[in-house]
This record gives C-alpha cells, structure tokens and sequence, in this order.
C-alpha cells in the first residue's frame, strides 16, 4: 500500500498482459489470466483464496519476521548472544526506531496480504455460474477472517493504520490513517461475515484441512474484544467454541505434540499456518507466492543446535512451577537426547543459561537443525480459548468458573499439574485468580506470540500490578509506523507517526 511502490501482486496464475497500439495485438492471450476474466468457478475463486493463505508463508510473516516481532516485544525472550542481528536485538531493547526492518517486513506482508485478500472480497459475490453460491459463500468468509486477522495484528502493533477496503489496481490510492476504532470496525464486520460464512472446523473434508472456520473465526472475534476489554462481547464468543463439541478430545493430544508435525491441524488446532519440509530449500520469499516457501526459519534461528539467535528469558524460566511437565516439553537443555535419541546436547553457542527452545524444533527426529522447517505454526489452539474464557468470567466476576477453566488446562494429557488452589497460586480473591490467570497463560502459550499481546492489553486496562519490560516507557505501547510507507504514502505525514518516534 504505498504510492510510487505500489505491489500488485498476481493471484495464482495470474498474467499481467501490456497491450499494443496496433488492434492485431491489441488481444488478451487465452493462457493467461486478468483478475476481470478469472473469477468463472468453484476452481478458480478457491485458487485465488489460496494465494492469500500462501502470503502467511511468506518471510515478512510466519516464515520468519511475525513470530520475532511478537516474541522480541515480550518478556519471554532474551538474545542468545552477539549474533542477534540489529534489528532483532533493537526490538528487544526498545531502542528500535521506523527504520526497523521487521516492523517494516510485518507491515509490508499484512498490506500484502490485504490486497489479495480485497480483490477476492471485490470480485468473488459477482462470479456467476458455474461458480457456486454456497462456494462463493465459504470463499468470502476465509477472505474476510485472513483480512482481519492482518487488521487485528496491525492495530495491536501500530494503532490506526490505513484502511485498504478495496482492491488497488493502480498508484495514487493511498489512505490516511484510520482510527483505532474504525480498524476495529472494519475487522469485527469482517470476523462476523466469517462467522456466518465458513463451516464448522469438522465441516471441511481431509482435502480442505487447515482452512479458516467458524471456531476460528469465533476465536479471534473474542481476541478482539478481549484486547478492547469488552470481556462480555467475547465471552459468548468462546462459550460457542466449548459447546460446539468440536473439540472434546482436545485433552488427549500432549502438550509437546503440538509442535511437532506428527500432529498437525490435531484435536486442539482452531487455525494454523501450514509449512511443509518437502517443498524446497530455504525460503527468502516476500510474498510466498513462489514454488519453494513452504518452510519456516523457527527452527534455525532458535535451536540449541542452531543460530541460537533468542532464548527464553530468566523470568519465563522461573514462571513455571516445579515439575511442570511443559518445562521440558518447552525447552532443550544439556544432557537433553534428540534425533531420536540418538544424539545428546552436550553444549549450546552463546549466552547463558544454556537452556534453548524446544518448540518448534525439528530436532527431535532429526540430526541438525536447518532452515527447511515443515512443522506448522499454530496460530490459535483450544487450550488459549479456554484461557481467554477463564480471563473473561474473571473480569466479569466469575471466579468460580475462571478457576474450573484454568483447572481444566492443568489437567490436559502430559501436563496433569495439580488443580488450583496451590500453595503459590492462592484464588480466594480476584486478585488472586487474575495472577494466576497470567501464569498459566505465560507456561503455556510460551512463545506462541500471545504474551506481548497480553501485556499490551493488560497495561491498557490496568491490569498490570508492575511492568515486566524492563525498559519500557510510554512510546512503546505502540511501535513506530515504518518511515518507508510514511515517505511513500502521500496521504501520511511526519505528524502521523506514533508518540515518541
């Protein structure tokens, strides 16, 4: 979305065809195809959907830059040593400014994303048959839920941000800065079509699996309200989720299993981005639009074999409970067996503690850690919802269920931690069940990309009892709008930057 750079990305087999003065030339070629002539049927909006879904992939989100930008901006991580490249170790510091460059690359493929996802919201209501109804229908809905998932994490991350509803087809379209509210608008309409639109997460057959669904999109609808504090909004929300019955063998699927390929899209999954070891070496592309992006760089560069380049921090690691099983299901230490067993960790470069991550890793059946990671990144899983559910009935004055919730997750196959109350987790107040509300979401979404989030909506809402970052200030309830888009976006200013930048 930016003026003299405008990116007009192609959708599937998208062609952009120039024509030619002369009227012999002046034909579209049969073999290719115009976003006006390729919206005939059932095949061809799906394949076009699946190029929004394939932006996920790309190296300025799950591939690499989105899960750094979160996990940087938490206090879960620390650098692993000198290596951190600058722009990482800046996040991590709060000495970042709008020449970051993964601010820039988060920015860059959400807006990606959005264009595509527009020219399917534009041009799939008026494919005509043999385009179905019911599949014109269920194509929205994924268009609208990957929309607002691209506004939600924009407007945690930057604040009011330009308001792209329709397909850009050429330069000079740029938009200002919408407000805070107005994002939220737009992705809650957006969500609320999704809902009404997609079908159940068991809707899908064996061909269809890991599509947007109504859980999903439920999900994130109530992450929404959650981080605005309409706690009664979201509430609802996550109930449908627990009474769908889709996920009543959720506590059967352990803990470690969740981040490994083995089981992907399992009975816990709501929404996951897919990646796949069997496409290709490793993938720089910005718009995972190519034939070699299905791989994710997680592995390598936070391996204790690996580039190590971020580890847990001291008070993540002194968050969890004694003999806690996620401890060892979240981290590699030495002496640890992988591949198999067949090899142990005798040693990790960088800083200390030598303790790394094991989420996410493929080590576990493998020799050495690469960038050709398959294993998929899960995005929401059915353990957060109940938490988000424990938040909500405790902002509302429910502590009795908060506890049963929290109770609930504690109790998942691999986990079995004894139920609250514990001796360091009391809950005879809401004070007290709100405190342990954020450690059990700390232990067991960690590294998940949540916990900034967290923070960010615990601090709007004053929730916060002490501030965990330390270096935080109040600029860095927002990070800066990157100067690229600022110096090409002809509707944006200097005085448009965030406070502080």
């Amino acid at each position: 979305m930016m003026k003299r750079k405008l990116i007009l990305t192609a959708i599937g087999m998208f062609a952009i065809c120039f024509s030619c003065k002369e009227d012999v030339l002046d034909q579209q070629n049969p073999n290719e195809f115009l976003p006006e002539t390729y919206y005939k049927n059932d095949v061809q909006i799906v394949s076009a959907v699946n190029a929004v879904y394939s932006s996920l992939q790309s190296i300025d989100l799950f591939c690499r830059e989105y899960f750094f930008v979160h996990d940087l901006r938490s206090d879960d991580m620390a650098a692993g040593g000198g290596q951190l490249e600058t722009p990482r170790a800046q996040l991590l510091a709060g000495n970042h400014d709008p020449s970051n460059s993964l601010l820039t690359s988060v920015w860059r493929g959400w807006y990606r994303l959005i264009h595509q996802a527009n020219q399917v919201i534009e041009k799939v209501p008026g494919a005509e048959f043999p385009a179905t109804e019911a599949m014109k229908t269920r194509v929205l809905g994924e268009a609208k839920f990957l929309r607002a998932m691209a506004y939600f994490d924009l407007v945690v991350l930057f604040g009011g941000v330009p308001l792209m509803e329709t397909y850009a087809t050429d330069i000079g379209q740029d938009k200002g800065r919408a407000s805070v509210d107005e994002v939220y608008a737009l992705l809650i309409s957006d969500l609320e079509t999704a809902i009404a639109s997609l079908p159940t997460k068991s809707g899908y057959d064996a061909a269809n699996t890991g599509r947007a669904n109504k859980q999903a999109a439920q999900a994130l609808l109530a992450r929404a309200h959650m981080q605005r504090g309409d706690y009664d909004l979201a509430k609802p929300l996550l109930e449908a989720i627990v009474t769908s019955g889709e996920f009543n063998d959720w506590k059967q699927v352990p803990y470690v299993e969740n981040f490994r390929e083995e089981l992907e899209f399992n009975e816990e999954s709501l929404f996951e981005v897919a990646f796949s070891y069997d496409f290709g070496g490793a993938s720089w592309d910005g718009s995972g639009q190519g034939t070699q992006t299905e791989l994710t760089f997680r592995g390598q560069e936070y391996g204790p074999t690996a580039w190590r380049n971020v580890i847990p921090s001291i008070s993540l690691l002194d968050e969890y409970e004694d003999n806690d099983p996620r401890y060892v299901d979240a981290f590699y230490q030495i002496g640890d067996k992988y591949n198999n067993g067949a090899n142990t960790i005798t040693d990790m470069q960088g800083a200390s503690p030598k303790i790394s991550w094991k989420k996410y890793q493929r080590i576990y059946k493998a020799p050495t850690e690469d960038q050709r990671s398959g294993i998929n990144m899960r995005v929401i899983r059915y353990a957060e919802v109940l938490l988000n559910l424990a938040e909500c009935e405790n902002a509302l004055g429910n502590d009795s269920e908060a506890i049963d919730l929290l109770n609930e997750v504690r109790s998942r196959e691999g986990v079995e931690m004894p139920p609250y109350p514990t001796a360091n987790y009391p809950v005879n107040s809401p004070a007290e069940v709100f405190r342990a509300i954020v450690h059990e979401r700390r232990v067991e979404l960690a590294g998940e990309q949540i916990r900034d989030r967290d923070l960010v909506r615990w601090r709007n809402l004053g929730k916060l009892t002490y501030e965990p970052i330390s270096y935080y200030a109040p600029k860095h309830a927002l990070v800066p709008i990157p100067q690229q888009e600022i110096d090409n976006n002809a509707a944006l200013s200097q005085a448009d930057q965030n406070p502080g930048f």
